[in-house]
């Protein structure tokens, strides 16, 4: 999987493309230090804002909102069908088989917990434990290997073989691997990983998390057995998310939630029990009223995503992330978080630590005084940051960030990310905000509160 299309014609488009229409993208924030300035969301890799085109789509059909699967009306109908034209067009942005199915959830979360209730009762799954937590906790019922983290791409595949290998004929196994590091951003092989499964009798699950808003994702291409991912990382609001692939483990699952919509037929039983005729299709996973405005988002995205053309925005960013890694390369006391080593591909996704800064203290410093969001702690992936920066276990605060105040060494880190909506000016801002905080350090005083590091408001700027 290339991480940058090296055609002329995409590096031209690069250099000349502009940024996708966001909401939010003329947001003004106050600073501790007097004035507003326009907000640069750079946080895109724990939610993404949403495309404008998105939120227009869902606004034009806000007003045709009805009941799915449930009513005979005019209304009714007509969001029946946009649900379920819906599915089909995530199943054709996602390149799925024709026998794939295309399964509506909450989020990537939703979508592996779904995928690991349907699992074979003596499945054995085995996982790297670079994995977010998504993808490393699901497997409560299984058998479940963690394999150690790889510092190559070709490391990870052999790790992978070993593990299958030893397993061999000890029935069914299933592979789960994310796309993209939500940590590092690095791209992994997954087509290579995909090969070294299926060649061992194992399955495979792609976490598309963070994939997918960057790179065209291609279930037949890649083949991968299933796909998850969440709209809210894709530019479209709403909670939905995705799990689309093969059928069979699907249909012959115990239905993820058990109620209406999820069942062809119910009648009671003599014994007044109830008979139960499940659905065999997407449906006997999405029990309930379906989140139509959710999975509409959804593929408005998708649609929006491939009309833009992903060479031409996975070219444009990958020219940010070498802003990025030039600028913070100026900052000696900066060291960028990677498993792969610095050439490795990647999305706009970096995480960083600073000499002689907490994290939450630098993160808080961006906010406060540059107008940037970015986001600091552990990122829901406990094993893998413990692994890159090289320290033990802590009490932990918000999703694992620790208690930690100004001055502290730190133990967490700092995250940087970005995407189609990103433009050029939050990209500069960032870079001369963090040579600046290390080189003059924070205007501000700050101080512990709930855990982060926020603007003390009862003193004022630094002396």
């Amino acid at each position: 999987m290339s991480a940058c299309p090296n055609t002329a014609d995409t590096l031209t488009a690069a250099a000349t493309a502009e940024p996708l229409p966001v909401l939010g993208r003329d947001v003004t924030v106050p600073l501790v230090t007097g004035g507003e300035v326009t907000y640069a969301a750079l946080d895109y890799a724990a939610s993404a804002p949403a495309l404008q085109r998105v939120w227009d789509d869902v606004a034009a059909y806000a007003p045709y909102y009805g009941s799915v699967h449930r009513g005979a009306g005019y209304l009714s109908q007509l969001s029946t069908d946009l649900f379920e034209n819906s599915r089909r067009t995530v199943a054709e942005f996602l390149g799925c088989r024709p026998d794939d199915q295309v399964v509506f959830t909450r989020s990537t979360t939703d979508s592996l917990n779904l995928l690991a209730a349907v699992a074979p009762a003596d499945c054995q799954v085995f996982v790297f434990e670079t994995e977010h937590h998504a993808s490393l906790l699901p497997w409560r019922d299984a058998q479940v290997t963690y394999l150690n983290a790889p510092r190559s791409p070709a490391e990870a595949v052999s790790t992978l073989e070993r593990a299958l290998d030893v397993r061999a004929g000890r029935g069914p196994a299933l592979v789960c691997v994310t796309g993209a590091s939500n940590v590092t951003g690095e791209l992994w092989p997954v087509r290579e990983l995909a090969a070294a499964a299926h060649a061992r009798g194992a399955r495979i699950v792609l976490d598309a998390a963070q994939l997918a808003p960057h790179h065209a994702v291609d279930i037949a291409g890649l083949d991968v057995d299933w796909v998850a991912f969440s709209g809210h990382k894709l530019y479209a609001p709403f909670g939905s998310g995705v799990l689309a692939g093969r059928a069979d483990w699907l249909r012959d699952g115990e239905p993820y939630l058990a109620g209406g919509g999820a069942s062809r037929r119910v009648a009671r039983r003599a014994d007044g029990g109830v008979d139960v005729d499940w659905h065999t299709t997407a449906a006997r996973h999405e029990a309930g009223s379906p989140n139509v405005i959710g999975a509409y988002a959804i593929a408005s995205a998708c649609t929006a995503l491939t009309e833009a053309g992903f060479d031409a925005l996975a070219a444009r960013e990958q020219r940010l992330v070498r802003r990025v890694r030039e600028g913070l390369a100026e900052v000696p006391e900066v060291r960028v978080l990677s498993l792969f080593g610095d050439d490795a591909p990647r999305v706009g996704v970096l995480s960083f630590v600073v000499e002689g800064w907490n994290s939450s203290h630098f993160a808080a410093a961006l906010s406060a005084e540059y107008g940037i969001g970015v986001r600091d702690g552990l990122f829901c992936a406990h094993p893998l940051l413990r692994t890159l920066l090289g320290s033990g276990p802590q009490e932990p605060g918000e999703c694992g960030a620790p208690e930690a105040g100004p001055g502290e060494r730190s133990l967490n880190a700092i995250r940087v990310s970005f995407g189609a909506g990103t433009p050029d000016e939050h990209v500069e801002r960032f870079v001369r905000a963090v040579q600046e905080l290390v080189s003059d350090g924070a205007r501000w005083n700050y101080r512990t509160e709930d855990g982060r590091c926020v603007p003390d408001r009862e003193t004022t700027a630094v002396a």
